[in-house]
């Protein structure tokens, strides 16, 4: 662990993360851990300096809707999005390699976070603080590593995790190796099990704040990716016993730019302004310049795959754009595709925001909402059995009718194999250009390679070890023969 930044952000006014904040740095090497934090107000910096790195930043925010998110990146490996330049070119085409500063990017810039976060927990747990509050400061630490690293994982397999005691001499030169898959999962689920313990409920939780919803919700996609299908189910049955959550009416209102902090089916969402404090760029990503009303640089297209995928009348795809006239009076379609639809619609999913004025928007970056919840449960129950049965079948339709479509049946989706098939239909349909969660639910079914070649044919590079993105060869050489890189990419 060369160079160990420990360098944390600060929040001054308010309490929500994202609300019109005003941010100032906090170089905590400067400070006397015999004396801080001491107060309610220190345990506020430290807990929402964890907040910071998830927020929606292109500079410095893991949840920017620009290329320098993990939505935008993720999705692009999949048949959701496509781009032909950039980071979403080498997304779209499986042909990044360790030099590919657009995908390494998210292990360097952020993996030191993690440590930041142990960091304040051992500050935190030491302090004389009022033991509430420091149980609760812990809670969302704890939420927050778990959370980073999670995602982290999710992307590039097992990461370094620095012991406090190399975290705590900083000077001393310590190389050191990635943990073991099994201890990376154990990691990660002790963290989001103590924060469950401990954080508020939903219904006490600020909007953009961690819950216990919300933790039980990380341990689902955790579990998820370890295909423990019953702690799946277990969390899920957990999380509906909580009588809070619920789904919306309205799918599409979700994403306008009205504030959904009194939404029952949001579970986690970033709230977005146009001060940049926490910022939403993803109508300018998707939209072309010469798009009514206002324009943008699009950067990103969807894939006619993906667009007929969907039943004709699902109200899910009301904002994947795959037709409209331009400014220049010329019609824009699949037949007439010009430069800005050759590879598929254009995928807004967000309301249109004419009034803003400047490349931003105030729609909120909903990253988990109660119907993964349901969805998760469904996929647990078939594969926990090896079979499908109506309880799976039944949870579906209830993701499926808010979508005004007809219901499925169980005759109908009678093997797992078809079953899941259809799940990861429904999935890509419901969360397409949310959390790019959508590439791991492929890799967990094995069908990331046969969708990339379905998809680009023999221009894709897909390949089984591609499922993990390569690190920089920077980490590698810092690692001194300790960090080894993923398989495939020597």
């Amino acid at each position: 662990m060369k160079n160990v930044k420990l360098i944390l952000l600060g929040l001054l006014i308010s309490t929500m993360f994202g609300c019109d904040p005003e941010l100032e740095s906090i170089n905590y090497d400067e400070i006397n851990p015999a004396i801080f934090p001491a107060s309610e107000a220190d345990v506020e910096a430290l807990v929402v300096a964890a907040y910071y790195p998830l927020r929606g930043s292109w500079w410095n925010g893991i949840h920017t809707t620009s290329e320098r998110g993990i939505m935008f990146v993720n999705d692009a490996t999949t048949e959701i999005l496509q781009g032909n330049f950039g980071v979403q070119q080498l997304a779209t085409l499986s042909s990044y390699i360790p030099t590919s500063e657009g995908v390494t990017r998210f292990y360097d810039d952020f993996y030191n976070r993690i440590s930041s976060n142990t960091l304040s927990i051992d500050r935190l747990e030491n302090s004389t603080v009022n033991e509430n509050i420091k149980k609760r400061g812990i809670a969302e630490l704890k939420c927050a590593r778990a959370f980073l690293s999670y995602e982290l994982f999710d992307m590039f397999g097992p990461i370094v995790v620095a012991p406090l005691e190399v975290l705590q001499n900083p000077l001393i030169e310590t190389p050191l190796a990635r943990l073991s898959h099994d201890e990376m999962v154990s990691f990660i689920e002790k963290d989001l099990l103590d924060a469950a313990a401990d954080l508020p409920s939903p219904s006490e939780a600020a909007y953009g704040r961690f819950s216990q919803g919300f933790a039980r919700m990380l341990l689902i996609r955790l579990y998820l990716h370890e295909k423990r299908w019953a702690d799946v189910e277990a969390q899920a049955n957990a999380i509906m016993a909580m009588n809070y959550y619920e789904l919306t009416d309205d799918y599409v209102d979700m994403f306008s730019t009205e504030s959904q902090a009194d939404n029952k089916e949001v579970m986690f969402a970033v709230p977005a302004d146009y001060a940049g404090t926490s910022e939403n760029q993803w109508q300018m990503m998707v939209l072309p310049s010469n798009y009514p009303v206002r324009g943008g640089w699009a950067t990103i297209q969807s894939s006619w795959m993906f667009y007929d995928s969907f039943e004709p009348n699902d109200v899910r795809k009301t904002n994947l754009i795959a037709e409209y006239t331009g400014t220049d009076g010329v019609t824009y379609n699949r037949s007439n595709p010009g430069n800005v639809m050759q590879m598929g619609p254009l995928p807004l999913k967000i309301a249109e925001d004419a009034d803003r004025n400047t490349a931003l928007t105030t729609v909120d970056i909903i990253l988990y909402r109660y119907a993964d919840v349901i969805l998760s449960k469904a996929e647990a129950i078939a594969n926990k059995n090896n079979a499908p049965n109506q309880e799976a079948i039944d949870l579906v339709n209830v993701i499926r009718e808010r979508a005004s479509l007809d219901p499925i049946l169980l005759a109908d989706f009678a093997t797992i194999d078809a079953f899941n098939e259809m799940i990861l239909v429904e999935r890509s349909h419901e969360y397409w250009c949310e959390n790019g969660q959508y590439r791991s639910d492929l890799i967990r079914h094995g069908k990331f390679v046969e969708h990339s070649i379905e998809l680009n044919g023999a221009a894709s590079q897909a390949a089984p070890y591609k499922e993990l993105y390569p690190f920089s060869l920077q980490r590698i050489s810092e690692g001194k023969g300790a960090f080894l890189q993923n398989p495939g990419y020597n």
